[in-house]
């Protein structure tokens, strides 16, 4: 059985895109590319089409980004 989602959870490539700070939303697939531990899309029909990623997954590896980007500057 799959799992439940909460459509209200799910997000599009420019609400990453806003999440993450990045400048437009195709800047996300650089992203994909440049980190392996990024969520990736839990709906992904196929180029040209949404992609779709959960917003608790994507807040929380922007926070953790985050949190390791201000201890790599501090020293920590």
């Amino acid at each position: 059985m799959c799992p439940l989602v909460n459509t209200k959870d799910l997000i599009d490539a420019q609400e990453v895109a806003g999440l993450l700070r990045l400048a437009h939303p195709n800047s996300v697939s650089t992203y994909l590319r440049r980190y392996p531990d990024m969520p990736r899309p839990v709906l992904d029909l196929g180029a040209g089409r949404p992609r779709l990623w959960l917003k608790p997954q994507m807040l929380r590896w922007a926070r953790a980004r985050q949190a390791a980007t201000t201890d790599s500057r501090s020293g920590g």
